[in-house]
């Protein structure tokens, strides 16, 4: 992996992320078997079939310096509830997309995701001197893509026929992003929506 980004343990109030492991694999499965979450369509979600080659070709981005995957812990109850990671990463212009991202249903819509992005985040403009980080998602995945806005990224465009998934379907990339100069702003507004979340 390139030096400039190594394996990381970052923990917030209500999560803690840590470098992901083979070992992660039953409780991975298990978190995504909570509303069967690779059923759907528009998303990238391992099955318990697929949970292996999953975590094998996460382990191999990131053996090539091209990412750095998560396994997302539930500080309150002590479990892996979803995954993330650190992808496309470009070394050279200090760039990183944040992506590969889901969690368990019954944690969905909980400040659980807020805090991850804003970790995330924070670790790529004030440790790793990101001048941006990079959302994509599918076109046909709104939930992703209004949670993303809410993060404060900013639309960038839309790839047409940027890729064809595993069922043959060709698929619309909306891409975001979050620049160096607008992190003081967003990280403003997310410690605020942040700390109500954990005064509520």
């Amino acid at each position: 992996m390139d030096s400039w980004l190594r394996p990381v343990q970052l923990e917030g109030e209500l999560v803690k992320l840590v470098p992901l492991q083979k070992t992660h694999k039953v409780d991975l499965a298990f978190a995504a078997s909570d509303g069967k979450l690779w059923e759907l369509w528009y998303t990238a979600v391992p099955s318990p079939k697929t949970i292996d080659t999953y975590i094998e070709t996460a382990l191999s981005e990131q053996a090539s310096g091209k990412a750095l995957p998560f396994a997302i812990i539930n500080k309150k109850t002590n479990t892996i509830v979803g995954t993330t990671r650190y992808l496309n990463v470009y070394a050279k212009n200090k760039r990183v997309e944040i992506g590969a991202t889901w969690y368990s249903k019954k944690v969905q819509r909980t400040g659980i995701n807020t805090e991850c992005k804003y970790i995330l985040l924070k670790y790529a403009f004030e440790n790793l001197n990101c001048i941006a980080v990079e959302f994509r998602t599918h076109f046909h995945n709104h939930p992703s893509r209004n949670a993303i806005l809410r993060l404060g990224a900013k639309q960038d465009g839309i790839l047409r026929n940027h890729r064809v998934d595993e069922h043959g379907n060709l698929r619309d990339t909306v891409v975001f992003s979050i620049l160096d100069s607008e992190w003081k702003t967003v990280k403003t507004s997310l410690e605020f929506k942040m700390t109500r979340s954990y005064l509520g």
